[in-house]
């Protein structure tokens, strides 16, 4: 995420950074941050950055990534946002996460509408021409017991 800031803010981006208490405490924290804002909770971190975000793009990462992201998705299968969300697939990192997807699908656990909503590119500029392009479908009934 430094990487990322520091690249932003050297072509003259905006970074806002948001971090729990916990995590500033062992010197996690990016001083070099303009904006940098300081939360009580995981939980809030994640409910403000929602709210400043215009659209959710996962990098290739760990748990905690994959976490931030299903968690925005979920929010946007319920309807409770119509933000874009993508996967930046570099090199294939996704390719197998992909696959469990529309294996899920198959298996009737997410439906297409949903896995549709997961834009997903592997270079940069394709991934945000796709998530600019996005129109969130009509939220509806999210289960249907009749099996559709």
């Amino acid at each position: 995420m430094a990487e990322i800031a520091n690249s932003t803010m050297a072509a003259a981006g905006e970074v806002i950074g948001v971090i729990p208490h916990s995590l500033v405490d062992r010197e996690v924290a990016h001083r070099g941050l303009r904006d940098l804002r300081v939360v009580d909770s995981m939980h809030q971190r994640k409910a403000v950055m929602a709210d400043l975000s215009d659209g959710f793009i996962a990098m290739p990462g760990g748990l905690g990534t994959l976490e931030e992201f299903f968690e925005v998705l979920t929010w946007a299968q319920l309807g409770m946002h119509t933000k874009p969300c993508g996967l930046l697939n570099i090199a294939g990192f996704y390719d197998k996460l992909l696959a469990f997807l529309d294996h899920a699908v198959e298996q009737r656990f997410i439906k297409p509408v949903h896995r549709a909503t997961v834009m997903v590119a592997d270079r940069p500029d394709d991934l945000l021409a796709r998530l600019e392009a996005y129109r969130a479908p009509a939220s509806g009934k999210w289960i249907d017991r009749a099996g559709s």
